[in-house]
């Protein structure tokens, strides 16, 4: 049977509280412009709020006045959203356990995760917010999701538990040497990977 081939996420909506609450801390704690807001076109008595992650797509969140903020969390059953991750810069990585803290909001601080950092944290709703900033940069051409996966076979062939530098630097190198044409050696370009 053929796939119906997905090219990236469109949109994730979150079932909010009042609109205030989504406003105050998708924009005013996040950073992400609020764009634009119309009915929920399913049900009148909400209304629906866009926000921009900064890739250009979109965080939409239904809110109605007559909900509630409840900071509980939300429920991590199969099926229910474990927490969301946003990538974010070094240097705003690096600021954020204090900017956090400034509003009062209870992180666990970084996260090593081999290869990226992580801070995690609750939205006023109870859903686990991930900040996460990768320790590389794909080489030109080539996505994260390239390195990673070539990081990965490396990782597997090696026998190594999850992904470290090591692998990261290596599948780094042999992306480049494999794309890159090269007069000390017979290579000619090609995009493996």
């Amino acid at each position: 049977m053929r796939k119906l081939q997905a090219q990236g996420v469109h949109h994730i909506t979150l079932v909010g509280a009042d609109r205030q609450t989504s406003i105050d801390f998708w924009e005013g704690v996040l950073g992400m412009p609020f764009i634009f807001e119309q009915p929920n076109l399913d049900r009148a008595a909400e209304s629906h709020l866009y926000f921009d992650p900064g890739d250009g797509r979109l965080i939409t969140i239904f809110t109605n006045e007559e909900r509630k903020p409840d900071p509980r969390r939300t429920p991590t059953e199969p099926g229910c959203v474990h927490h969301i991750a946003f990538n974010v810069s070094r240097v705003t990585f690096l600021q954020a356990v204090e900017r956090l803290e400034e509003r009062g909001i209870k992180n666990t601080g970084p996260k090593d995760r081999g290869f990226m950092d992580s801070i995690y944290f609750n939205d006023p709703l109870g859903l686990t917010i991930e900040l996460a900033s990768y320790r590389f940069e794909p080489p030109l051409g080539f996505t994260h999701a390239d390195v990673l996966m070539e990081a990965h076979r490396i990782r597997v062939a090696r026998g190594d538990y999850a992904i470290a530098e090591i692998h990261l630097a290596d599948a780094i190198e042999q992306i480049v040497e494999g794309s890159r044409a090269s007069l000390s050696e017979d290579r000619s370009p090609k995009k493996a990977y």
